[in-house]
Protein backbone atom coordinates (compact mmCIF):
# COMPACT_ATOMS: atom_id res chain seq x y z
CA UNK A 1 0.00 0.00 0.00
CA UNK A 2 1.15 3.89 -1.22
CA UNK A 3 2.23 5.54 2.52
CA UNK A 4 2.65 9.34 2.56
CA UNK A 5 4.10 11.04 5.22
CA UNK A 6 2.55 14.64 6.19
CA UNK A 7 4.25 17.12 7.84
CA UNK A 8 3.40 18.46 10.73
CA UNK A 9 4.09 22.46 11.58
CA UNK A 10 4.82 23.22 15.84
CA UNK A 11 4.41 19.38 16.77
CA UNK A 12 4.62 20.44 20.31
CA UNK A 13 1.32 21.81 19.63
CA UNK A 14 -0.49 19.28 17.67
CA UNK A 15 -2.95 16.75 18.89
CA UNK A 16 -4.14 14.44 16.42
CA UNK A 17 -6.28 13.25 19.31
CA UNK A 18 -8.07 16.67 19.61
CA UNK A 19 -8.54 16.72 16.24
CA UNK A 20 -10.30 13.54 15.90
CA UNK A 21 -12.83 14.55 19.12
CA UNK A 22 -13.54 17.93 17.37
CA UNK A 23 -14.12 15.64 13.89
CA UNK A 24 -16.55 13.21 15.64
CA UNK A 25 -19.21 15.34 16.96
CA UNK A 26 -21.84 14.14 14.68
CA UNK A 27 -23.02 10.75 14.07
CA UNK A 28 -24.12 12.36 11.03
CA UNK A 29 -21.06 12.71 9.41
CA UNK A 30 -20.42 10.73 5.99
CA UNK A 31 -17.50 12.69 4.34
CA UNK A 32 -14.51 11.25 7.38
CA UNK A 33 -15.39 8.57 9.56
CA UNK A 34 -12.89 7.50 12.76
CA UNK A 35 -11.93 4.24 12.78
CA UNK A 36 -9.64 2.58 15.59
CA UNK A 37 -8.28 6.05 16.44
CA UNK A 38 -7.77 7.07 12.87
CA UNK A 39 -9.31 9.04 9.81
CA UNK A 40 -10.70 7.54 6.59
CA UNK A 41 -12.10 9.84 4.02
CA UNK A 42 -11.91 9.91 0.25
CA UNK A 43 -10.30 12.48 -1.54
CA UNK A 44 -9.15 13.46 -5.08
CA UNK A 45 -5.32 12.78 -6.37
CA UNK A 46 -4.84 12.99 -9.70
CA UNK A 47 -7.97 14.27 -10.23
CA UNK A 48 -8.91 10.25 -9.28
CA UNK A 49 -11.37 9.52 -5.64
CA UNK A 50 -9.19 7.90 -3.53
CA UNK A 51 -9.85 6.67 0.55
CA UNK A 52 -6.98 7.04 2.76
CA UNK A 53 -6.37 6.41 6.19
CA UNK A 54 -4.62 8.99 8.10
CA UNK A 55 -2.85 8.48 11.59
CA UNK A 56 0.25 9.38 13.34
CA UNK A 57 3.47 8.59 12.23
CA UNK A 58 6.19 6.95 14.09
CA UNK A 59 7.60 10.85 14.92
CA UNK A 60 5.49 13.53 15.93
CA UNK A 61 6.83 15.60 13.07
CA UNK A 62 4.30 14.19 10.43
CA UNK A 63 1.33 12.14 10.49
CA UNK A 64 1.03 9.07 8.00
CA UNK A 65 -1.24 8.38 5.16
CA UNK A 66 -1.99 5.04 3.49
CA UNK A 67 -3.89 4.69 0.40
CA UNK A 68 -6.84 1.82 1.29
CA UNK A 69 -8.31 2.19 -2.48
CA UNK A 70 -8.02 1.89 -5.35
CA UNK A 71 -4.97 -0.75 -4.53
CA UNK A 72 -1.14 -0.90 -7.49
CA UNK A 73 -2.09 2.37 -8.42
CA UNK A 74 0.84 5.22 -7.37
CA UNK A 75 -0.97 8.52 -6.66
CA UNK A 76 0.76 12.09 -6.35
CA UNK A 77 1.68 12.72 -2.85
CA UNK A 78 1.19 16.19 -3.08
CA UNK A 79 -2.44 16.22 -3.50
CA UNK A 80 -2.93 14.07 -0.35
CA UNK A 81 -0.47 15.71 1.49
CA UNK A 82 -1.80 19.25 0.31
CA UNK A 83 -5.55 18.29 1.34
CA UNK A 84 -4.69 16.72 4.76
CA UNK A 85 -2.38 19.72 5.69
CA UNK A 86 -5.23 22.41 5.02
CA UNK A 87 -7.66 20.08 6.32
CA UNK A 88 -5.87 19.57 9.62
CA UNK A 89 -4.09 23.09 9.45
CA UNK A 90 -0.74 20.98 9.82
CA UNK A 91 0.93 24.05 8.83
CA UNK A 92 -0.24 25.89 11.06
CA UNK A 93 1.83 27.47 14.44
CA UNK A 94 -0.06 28.31 17.75
CA UNK A 95 2.36 28.97 19.94
CA UNK A 96 1.83 33.06 19.21
CA UNK A 97 -1.92 32.35 19.84
CA UNK A 98 -1.09 30.37 22.82
CA UNK A 99 0.70 33.13 24.47
CA UNK A 100 -2.03 35.47 23.36
CA UNK A 101 -4.47 33.69 25.67
CA UNK A 102 -2.91 34.17 28.62
CA UNK A 103 -3.38 38.12 28.37
CA UNK A 104 -7.41 37.53 27.28
CA UNK A 105 -9.79 36.92 30.14
CA UNK A 106 -12.59 35.29 28.01
CA UNK A 107 -9.55 32.77 26.45
CA UNK A 108 -7.16 32.15 29.58
CA UNK A 109 -6.78 28.75 29.98
CA UNK A 110 -8.23 27.28 26.90
CA UNK A 111 -4.83 26.90 25.46
CA UNK A 112 -3.71 24.41 28.40
CA UNK A 113 -7.33 22.57 28.05
CA UNK A 114 -7.49 21.95 24.40
CA UNK A 115 -3.79 22.08 23.21
CA UNK A 116 -2.68 21.10 20.04
CA UNK A 117 -6.12 21.25 18.40
CA UNK A 118 -5.70 22.73 15.09
CA UNK A 119 -8.38 24.53 13.49
CA UNK A 120 -10.18 21.93 11.25
CA UNK A 121 -11.00 23.64 8.29
CA UNK A 122 -12.68 22.79 4.43
CA UNK A 123 -10.21 22.49 1.36
CA UNK A 124 -13.33 21.89 -0.70
CA UNK A 125 -14.35 25.81 -1.33
CA UNK A 126 -17.97 25.07 -2.23
CA UNK A 127 -18.41 22.94 0.34
CA UNK A 128 -16.59 25.91 3.01
CA UNK A 129 -19.83 28.41 0.91
CA UNK A 130 -22.48 25.86 1.11
CA UNK A 131 -22.29 24.41 4.52
CA UNK A 132 -23.35 27.94 5.80
CA UNK A 133 -26.09 27.97 3.77
CA UNK A 134 -27.47 24.72 4.79
CA UNK A 135 -27.13 25.69 8.64
CA UNK A 136 -28.37 28.89 8.47
CA UNK A 137 -31.50 29.55 11.24
CA UNK A 138 -31.68 25.53 11.95
CA UNK A 139 -30.09 23.91 15.00
CA UNK A 140 -27.38 22.02 14.27
CA UNK A 141 -28.50 18.75 14.27
CA UNK A 142 -30.78 19.13 11.90
CA UNK A 143 -28.25 20.80 9.98
CA UNK A 144 -26.45 17.61 9.75
CA UNK A 145 -28.79 15.89 8.92
CA UNK A 146 -29.52 17.94 5.47
CA UNK A 147 -25.92 18.16 4.48
CA UNK A 148 -25.96 14.46 4.87
CA UNK A 149 -29.05 14.06 2.44
CA UNK A 150 -26.70 16.70 0.03
CA UNK A 151 -24.16 14.83 0.38
CA UNK A 152 -25.89 11.24 -0.56
CA UNK A 153 -28.02 12.42 -3.12
CA UNK A 154 -25.50 14.83 -5.20
CA UNK A 155 -21.80 14.10 -4.04
CA UNK A 156 -19.63 10.92 -5.50
CA UNK A 157 -19.72 7.54 -4.18
CA UNK A 158 -17.86 4.30 -4.13
CA UNK A 159 -18.27 1.47 -1.24
CA UNK A 160 -14.61 0.01 -0.20
CA UNK A 161 -14.93 -2.95 2.20
CA UNK A 162 -18.56 -2.38 3.02
CA UNK A 163 -18.08 1.16 3.77
CA UNK A 164 -19.95 4.00 1.85
CA UNK A 165 -17.43 7.02 1.28
CA UNK A 166 -18.29 10.47 -0.62
CA UNK A 167 -16.96 13.08 -2.11
CA UNK A 168 -18.81 16.37 -1.90
CA UNK A 169 -21.01 17.42 -4.17
CA UNK A 170 -19.66 19.19 -7.54
CA UNK A 171 -20.73 22.50 -8.31
CA UNK A 172 -21.44 21.38 -11.66
CA UNK A 173 -23.63 18.52 -10.79
CA UNK A 174 -26.02 21.17 -8.39
CA UNK A 175 -25.88 24.07 -11.10
CA UNK A 176 -27.74 21.98 -13.44
CA UNK A 177 -30.59 21.08 -11.07
CA UNK A 178 -33.68 22.99 -10.70
CA UNK A 179 -33.86 24.27 -6.60
CA UNK A 180 -37.32 22.31 -6.78
CA UNK A 181 -34.76 19.52 -6.84
CA UNK A 182 -33.96 20.03 -3.06
CA UNK A 183 -37.27 20.78 -1.30
CA UNK A 184 -37.99 16.79 -0.86
CA UNK A 185 -35.30 16.56 1.34
CA UNK A 186 -36.50 19.36 3.58
CA UNK A 187 -34.61 22.40 2.30
CA UNK A 188 -36.56 25.40 2.35
CA UNK A 189 -37.12 27.12 -1.19
CA UNK A 190 -35.32 29.56 -0.89
CA UNK A 191 -32.02 28.09 1.01
CA UNK A 192 -32.38 25.03 -2.24
CA UNK A 193 -32.33 28.65 -4.51
CA UNK A 194 -29.09 30.06 -2.64
CA UNK A 195 -27.51 26.52 -3.45
CA UNK A 196 -28.37 26.29 -6.91
CA UNK A 197 -26.92 29.74 -7.60
CA UNK A 198 -24.03 29.49 -5.77
CA UNK A 199 -23.20 26.47 -7.57
CA UNK A 200 -23.81 27.91 -10.83
CA UNK A 201 -21.29 30.87 -9.72
CA UNK A 202 -18.32 28.50 -8.96
CA UNK A 203 -19.05 26.11 -12.29
CA UNK A 204 -18.93 28.71 -14.63
CA UNK A 205 -15.60 30.34 -13.36
CA UNK A 206 -17.23 33.39 -12.03
CA UNK A 207 -15.40 32.70 -8.41
CA UNK A 208 -12.77 30.06 -8.20
CA UNK A 209 -10.02 28.79 -5.69
CA UNK A 210 -7.72 30.88 -8.30
CA UNK A 211 -10.13 33.81 -7.64
CA UNK A 212 -10.16 33.67 -3.86
CA UNK A 213 -6.41 32.88 -2.97
CA UNK A 214 -5.67 36.53 -5.14
CA UNK A 215 -8.11 38.36 -2.51
CA UNK A 216 -7.08 40.10 0.94
CA UNK A 217 -9.37 39.38 3.61
CA UNK A 218 -12.01 42.47 2.73
CA UNK A 219 -12.02 41.82 -0.71
CA UNK A 220 -12.92 38.47 -0.34
CA UNK A 221 -15.76 38.99 2.65
CA UNK A 222 -16.96 41.24 0.16
CA UNK A 223 -17.13 38.89 -2.83
CA UNK A 224 -18.50 36.20 -1.07
CA UNK A 225 -21.34 39.03 0.60
CA UNK A 226 -22.06 39.60 -3.34
CA UNK A 227 -23.46 35.95 -3.39
CA UNK A 228 -27.15 35.49 -2.75
CA UNK A 229 -27.58 33.48 0.75
CA UNK A 230 -24.47 34.98 1.65
CA UNK A 231 -24.18 37.21 4.69
CA UNK A 232 -21.89 38.60 6.86
CA UNK A 233 -21.74 35.19 9.06
CA UNK A 234 -21.80 33.16 6.31
CA UNK A 235 -18.63 34.89 4.52
CA UNK A 236 -16.34 35.43 7.56
CA UNK A 237 -17.37 31.34 8.56
CA UNK A 238 -15.59 30.33 4.49
CA UNK A 239 -12.93 32.56 4.95
CA UNK A 240 -12.06 30.94 8.44
CA UNK A 241 -12.49 27.46 7.27
CA UNK A 242 -11.42 27.41 3.61
CA UNK A 243 -9.29 31.13 3.12
CA UNK A 244 -7.75 30.21 6.79
CA UNK A 245 -7.67 34.18 7.19
CA UNK A 246 -6.87 34.94 11.11
CA UNK A 247 -8.75 37.87 11.50
CA UNK A 248 -12.19 36.19 10.52
CA UNK A 249 -14.77 37.12 13.45
CA UNK A 250 -18.06 35.47 13.20
CA UNK A 251 -20.07 37.38 15.98
CA UNK A 252 -23.16 36.61 15.21
CA UNK A 253 -22.85 32.80 15.59
CA UNK A 254 -25.28 31.46 17.65
CA UNK A 255 -22.21 28.79 19.20
CA UNK A 256 -20.25 31.18 20.06
CA UNK A 257 -22.59 33.29 21.87
CA UNK A 258 -23.32 30.55 24.22
CA UNK A 259 -19.42 29.87 24.68
CA UNK A 260 -18.84 32.82 25.85
CA UNK A 261 -22.00 32.98 27.79
CA UNK A 262 -21.53 29.63 29.71
CA UNK A 263 -17.36 31.20 30.30
CA UNK A 264 -18.38 34.24 31.55
CA UNK A 265 -21.43 32.82 33.55
CA UNK A 266 -23.94 35.72 32.01
CA UNK A 267 -27.49 35.32 32.71
CA UNK A 268 -28.26 35.65 28.90
CA UNK A 269 -26.07 35.47 25.47
CA UNK A 270 -23.92 38.46 25.11
CA UNK A 271 -25.20 41.49 23.47
CA UNK A 272 -23.88 42.30 19.83
CA UNK A 273 -22.10 45.51 21.71
CA UNK A 274 -20.59 42.92 24.43
CA UNK A 275 -19.48 40.50 21.91
CA UNK A 276 -17.93 43.69 20.09
CA UNK A 277 -15.72 44.67 23.33
CA UNK A 278 -14.39 40.71 24.23
CA UNK A 279 -13.04 40.09 19.81
CA UNK A 280 -11.91 43.86 19.76
CA UNK A 281 -8.57 42.55 20.64
CA UNK A 282 -8.22 39.35 18.90
CA UNK A 283 -7.43 40.79 16.16
CA UNK A 284 -5.26 37.77 13.98
CA UNK A 285 -6.07 35.39 16.87
CA UNK A 286 -10.19 35.76 15.94
CA UNK A 287 -10.50 32.35 13.88
CA UNK A 288 -8.48 30.28 16.43
CA UNK A 289 -10.17 32.37 19.77
CA UNK A 290 -13.50 31.42 18.01
CA UNK A 291 -12.61 27.95 17.18
CA UNK A 292 -11.43 27.52 20.80
CA UNK A 293 -14.47 28.88 22.27
CA UNK A 294 -16.67 26.45 20.46
CA UNK A 295 -13.88 23.44 21.29
CA UNK A 296 -15.58 24.61 25.20
CA UNK A 297 -18.93 23.12 24.06
CA UNK A 298 -18.08 19.98 23.44
CA UNK A 299 -17.46 16.77 26.57
CA UNK A 300 -14.23 17.06 27.20
CA UNK A 301 -11.54 14.44 25.54
CA UNK A 302 -11.46 10.95 27.46
CA UNK A 303 -7.82 10.00 27.15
Amino acid sequence: MQKIKIPVNDPANFSFQECLHFLGRSDKECLHYIVDGKLRRMVLAGGEPVVVEIAPGNDVAYLEATVLAPVGIVFPEKDIQDFVTRWLHLDADLREFYDYTWTDPLLRGLAAEYRGLRLVGMPDLFEAITWPIIGQQINLSFAYTLRQRFIHHFGYHASVDGTDYYLYPHPAVIASLPPEALTPMQFSRSKALYLVETAKVLASGQLSEQTMAALDYTAARDRLVALKGIGNWSANYTLMKYSRFPQAVLLEDVGLQNAIRQRLQLPAKPSMAQLQEYARPWQQHAAYAIFYLWRSLLPPLNV
